[in-house]
């Protein structure tokens, strides 16, 4: 696979009906029950960025029609609703997302999350210099900011996302790297292709069984390579995810593991979020055959006064927002 893919195209494995043009993807807003935000870190920056919100990827225009809001319940979602549920939720919300956040994230950054960790300060897959030449799978790319900041440190990055769309904002932003757009519980590469592995908020906090992706990404990677994600801290799933005081209550048990499903007005999921305990995380690395390194818990930076979702200074200086679990292969 890595030798057919190619920068300016996007490879979709398997081929999605929903984007036909496939042959040549962090926060949102949900209402009560279980209010989540999925999220990608927003910082100022130091200097002046390129933005991604201009220009939009042009569609046909024509009359749009009006989806009924969906409504938010807990409830049981397996693994293909909750996978065909958030392909077309970020494929629909991608536009929006991007413009919305895309001068926060630039177009060549690697942010692990709200508190606004860089990869440049963190080196949590290693020390930059050290990247030349390695073999990189970012997952739940989306517009592969990530990718390209790894690409400019000398890596050789693949991006994959499940949203095709998303993957359009990557391929309008530009780079020299493939794009793929594939389920990350099933991985179109072969067995030990890579050096190194990274998901910063993708994949890993929507999938129904969170021990499919971890075992194709320890197939994919060589012996000795490591796979480094972060998701939003299991403990925030027992607070409301709101920014302010009401957002520091204890609302729900954090041992329900009940998913937070958006579902239409006939009941199909149109959004699914997968909550896991920090104790679930961890047997999940180890039963999949990774050795878990560390866990980084980031507190929040006197610097960032941002809010993202429930994400906040108010909040951040007082429960984490954020784990991050750092896993080698043997």
């Amino acid at each position: 696979m890595r030798e057919a893919a190619h920068p300016g195209q996007i490879l979709a494995y398997p081929a999605d009906e929903s984007s036909p043009e496939a042959t040549g993807t962090l926060p949102r807003p949900v209402r009560d029950v279980r209010t989540r935000r999925v999220a990608r870190a927003e910082r100022p920056s130091e200097e002046p960025k390129t933005s991604t919100r201009e220009p939009a990827i042009q569609e046909p225009e024509g009359p749009r029609t009006e989806v009924p809001e969906p409504e938010a319940t807990r409830r049981a979602a397996g693994v293909t609703e909750s996978s065909r549920a958030n392909r077309g939720w970020w494929d629909r919300n991608a536009d929006e997302y991007q413009t919305e956040h895309g001068t926060f994230l630039g177009d060549a950054r690697f942010v692990w999350c709200p508190e606004g960790l860089d990869e440049v300060e963190a080196e949590l897959l290693g020390p930059s210099e050290e990247l030349t030449g390695k073999d990189v799978l970012e997952i739940g790319a989306g517009a592969a900011q990530c990718a390209r900041w790894l690409a400019a440190q000398g890596a050789r990055p693949v991006a994959l996302d499940l949203s095709h769309r998303q993957l359009q904002h990557a391929l309008r932003i530009g780079g020299s790297f493939p794009l793929v757009c594939a389920d990350a519980s099933v991985l179109p590469f072969a067995d030990g292709s890579f050096d190194l592995a990274c998901s910063a908020y993708g994949a890993l906090p929507f999938v129904a069984d969170p021990r499919l992706v971890l075992r194709e990404v320890r197939r994919v990677l060589r012996p000795g390579g490591r796979f480094v994600f972060s998701v939003t801290h299991p403990l925030r799933w027992a607070f409301p995810d709101e920014p302010g005081p009401e957002g520091l209550s204890v609302s729900g048990s954090y041992f329900d593991r009940t998913p937070y499903v958006e579902q239409d007005e006939e009941g199909r999921a149109v959004y699914v979020e997968h909550h896991r305990t920090i104790g679930d995380r961890v047997r999940d690395v180890a039963t999949s055959g990774f050795r878990l390194v560390d866990l980084v818990e980031p507190e929040w930076p006197e610097w960032n006064t941002s809010e993202w979702g429930g994400w906040s200074p108010l909040r951040g200086h007082l429960i984490p927002g954020t784990a991050i679990f750092v896993c080698e292969r043997d």
